[in-house]
């Protein structure tokens, strides 16, 4: 059974395919092994859910196509994507996730530079002689 679900923060947009029955453990990123696209101190954010819930990596094979944003963002979106899909096997992992606060998709963004400023709210210096 492949479920698909969609995951997003910041700009960055992930969606992926979690194959469960002919799971094998194989994790590919745009083509690319996991290990190769992300640096190894992000990777642990990927699989925190799986940790958190006590299932091995092994059990799965995950096909993730992001865009958008820089690698954080992307982990982050990869993140929500698997947590999702997670509830979407079984319904009592929400409870566990939802307390760890994974399935809450973080709202925040950059927010747009303004015409006549520096910045979103930094202003030019201001001269009164």
């Amino acid at each position: 059974m492949i479920y698909h679900t969609i995951g997003r923060r910041k700009r960055s947009i992930a969606r992926i395919y979690m194959n469960v029955l002919e799971g094998k453990g194989s994790i590919v990123v745009n083509s690319k092994n996991l290990e190769k696209y992300f640096p190894k101190y992000l990777c642990y954010k990927i699989f925190y859910p799986i940790k958190l819930l006590k299932l091995k990596k092994s059990n799965f094979n995950i096909y993730i196509k992001v865009c958008g944003g820089g690698l954080n963002g992307q982990v982050e979106a990869i993140r929500l994507a698997i947590s999702r899909a997670l509830c979407k096997i079984d319904i009592k992992n929400r409870i566990k996730l939802k307390n760890e606060g994974l399935l809450t998709r973080d709202p925040r963004e950059v927010e747009r530079k303004k015409f006549g400023q520096k910045k979103a709210r930094k202003k030019y210096q201001f001269s009164k002689r």
